[in-house]
């Protein structure tokens, strides 16, 4: 039995297998990855390393083994049908007799554009018949304190979303919960929703921005039509570009803002404080 991880050498894949790395034996450990050289350090620690491609189905071909417990985690090409590429990895986990099919989602209270591929993924998976847990995460910290430098430089956080709230956690928060999922008991045909426990405005984000770098950062609230203007002439495209906008129509509404509980008790801790993660880009 092994616990494998798809998109290993991702931003969230990587803290997950390092996190388990921390429970778990690293042979019981296998990382699915496209460029075995970016795994090369896991390698070496004792986790086995698994070529494959969601784009590619042959090479999930034998790759799972009855008993593995596997962790989906949710592809980023938007414009190469995610839907088809989770299908592949959810019918070879299924052939091959899987114990359990965690995926990463979306909250089921996010209606966004983004949200469709999430939505369908979960009707595959369900009907696949695999035991399967959904992990409904919430937006990340990461998502805004790894692109400061724009806000920095011109002393403004933009965004469509209005008065809106975002109950975000840290990728680390994720992948905890992702890890007790995978090791612990009793997850099996569950849905949690999972979000920071304090939730933020753009405007307390601006103001936290202000406290921790000493400057006036002010919150400028735009149109989502505005918002995708500016998106593209930073390069983004179009579509692209559209769906982030959508996102912040969508925090406008409240359907990014998660009061479960979920993630905290899943993990065992408070969540990561917005602060802190702030403080940590800042510094980085």
């Amino acid at each position: 039995m092994s616990i494998v991880v798809t998109g290993a050498t991702g931003h969230l894949g990587r803290h997950v297998v390092e996190q388990l790395l921390e429970k778990v034996p690293a042979e019981q450990i296998t990382a699915v990855v496209r460029t075995p050289e970016k795994a090369a350090d896991l390698a070496r620690r004792g986790v086995r390393i698994a070529v494959a491609d969601y784009n590619a189905p042959q090479t999930f071909d034998g790759l799972f083994a009855a008993g593995d417990r596997v962790l989906l985690i949710s592809g980023n090409e938007f414009d190469k049908g995610r839907v088809q590429q989770h299908r592949v990895v959810i019918d070879a986990a299924k052939a091959a007799g899987a114990a359990l099919l965690a995926y990463t989602s979306a909250p089921s209270s996010l209606k966004a554009a983004l949200a469709d591929d999430h939505r369908a993924t979960e009707e595959a998976l369900l009907a696949s018949g695999l035991p399967y847990t959904l992990l409904r995460n919430g937006w990340y910290h990461e998502n805004y304190t790894e692109n400061l430098a724009p806000v920095l430089e011109h002393h403004a956080v933009v965004a469509a979303a209005g008065e809106g709230r975002v109950s975000s956690a840290s990728r680390a928060d994720y992948a905890a919960a992702a890890v007790a999922v995978l090791t612990g008991e009793g997850h099996e045909n569950r849905a949690y929703e999972l979000g920071g426990d304090t939730a933020w405005s753009f405007a307390e984000y601006a103001a936290e921005l202000s406290r921790q770098t000493g400057e006036e950062i002010v919150y400028n609230a735009v149109t989502p039509e505005a918002l995708t203007g500016i998106l593209t002439g930073a390069g983004l495209p179009e579509p692209l570009a559209a769906i982030f906008a959508g996102v912040d129509a969508s925090i406008e509404k409240g359907e990014l803002e998660v009061t479960s509980g979920d993630l905290a008790r899943l993990i065992g801790r408070p969540t990561t404080p917005l602060a802190d993660a702030i403080a940590a880009a800042l510094k980085g």
